[in-house]
C-alpha cells in the first residue's frame, strides 16, 4: 500500500505508537494515507481500535519479519 506519510515507532511500546499516531494525525491532511511502522506487536489490535473510536479508516496491517506496518487514511 503506498503510504502519504510514514511514522517510524519501531523500539516503543505500548501505548506509545498509538500516541504518536494520534499526534501525527493532526498534522495530516484529509484523505491522506498514514503508514505506522513498529515493532510492537500490539498495534495489530491497538490500531483497529484506535481507529474506530476516533473515527479514522482503518486499511489494514501487515507482518514481516517481526515488523509491523499498519495503514490509516485521516477522514476527519
Amino acid at each position: 500500500m503506498e503510504a502519504d506519510v510514514k511514522l517510524d515507532c519501531f523500539g516503543l511500546l505500548c501505548p506509545m505508537p498509538i500516541i504518536e499516531t494520534a499526534n501525527k494525525v493532526k498534522e495530516i491532511r484529509i484523505g491522506q494515507i498514514l503508514e505506522v511502522a513498529s515493532t510492537d506487536e500490539g498495534l495489530k489490535t491497538d490500531m483497529p481500535a484506535w481507529c474506530k473510536v476516533t473515527g479514522q479508516e482503518f486499511l489494514g496491517v501487515s507482518e514481516k519479519d517481526g515488523e509491523y506496518f499498519a495503514y490509516l487514511r485521516k477522514i476527519k
